[in-house]
């Protein structure tokens, strides 16, 4: 089985050129980034930028990370998603293959996958009237046919890019192989020796090499192995029961509230009838 596929970043042999950058937003028609309220830096993840280079300082020296979605083989954005926007495709025999994607068209807007995605990627495309929720698909409709199988040849547009094969794509498991054989080649030159997304969250389709902690990634040690949406649909199986409940609450509150306004309503009635009634005994 070669499904799923991944992407491989070393970030030791990243020289933060951007390539990948203007690759990722020529494939996917976006527009210039411009500063946000919202956004720290102008070069973070946005509605306009899919993957970012991230610039971090160690050791005396400038370390370039590509930041992306991580396009985990369990997602959690996919199983908090009431309405099915985010999907993970599969092929001919009900295997993922790697990409995670986003349909707009189904999507109605509750964020829900923001919240829930433990490495914070997707985004809220703030600048339209109808936002859509914006993140990196792997260049899905680029690679795959409609059977979910890779057309030959074919890479995602960052990978295709880059000048100095610090990214490279393939089938996941022949992915880790080669980055566990470039740990055993280079000993001592990465983190922990460590392949970042093997096994964190029930693994991600976007694996790193690094030489430094990629815990500002979101790879930290509280990032358990555990697969997220075990704990997802715990929470959202209350989702149910806790809106019917709320209605109740406040089906209960209107029809109080009305009684009152109505008794009100009564109550102030009662002495304009008693006057009324009184002046047409007079006339009499």
């Amino acid at each position: 089985m070669t499904t799923p596929y991944a992407i491989l970043t070393d970030t030791t042999l990243c020289t933060g050129c951007e390539e990948c950058v203007k690759a990722c937003k020529n494939e996917n028609d976006l527009t210039e980034d411009v500063p946000r309220r919202w956004k720290r830096h102008i070069d973070d993840l946005s509605s306009t930028r899919y993957t970012t280079i991230v610039r971090r300082p160690e050791h005396e020296k400038v370390h370039f990370v590509r930041q992306q979605c991580r396009h985990c083989l369990d997602p959690a954005c996919v199983s908090a998603c009431l309405v099915g926007a985010l999907q993970q495709p599969e092929d001919s025999k009900g295997q993922p293959i790697g990409p995670v994607i986003y349909d707009k068209d189904r999507c109605m807007g509750c964020r829900y996958c923001m919240m829930a995605c433990p490495f914070g990627i997707p985004r809220y495309d703030w600048e339209k009237l109808v936002p859509e929720v914006r993140k990196c698909d792997m260049c899905y409709a680029r690679l795959f046919d409609d059977n979910g199988q890779l057309i030959e040849g074919m890479q995602p547009a960052c990978v295709d890019a880059c000048p100095a094969g610090a990214t490279i794509f393939g089938p996941r498991k022949a992915l880790i192989d080669q980055a566990k054989g470039r740990i055993r080649d280079n000993p001592r030159k990465y983190h922990l020796d460590k392949v970042f997304g093997e096994s964190e969250v029930g693994g991600t389709s976007v694996l790193y090499l690094s030489d430094i902690s990629l815990d500002f990634l979101s790879f930290d040690q509280e990032l358990q192995e555990e697969k997220l949406p075990d704990l997802t649909l715990a929470a959202l199986s209350k989702v149910p029961p806790l809106a019917a409940g709320v209605a109740g609450v406040m089906a209960g509150a209107w029809w109080i509230i009305g009684r009152r306004m109505k008794l009100a309503e009564e109550t102030r009635r009662e002495p304009l009838e008693s006057v009324q009634s009184s002046e047409k005994n007079k006339e009499k």
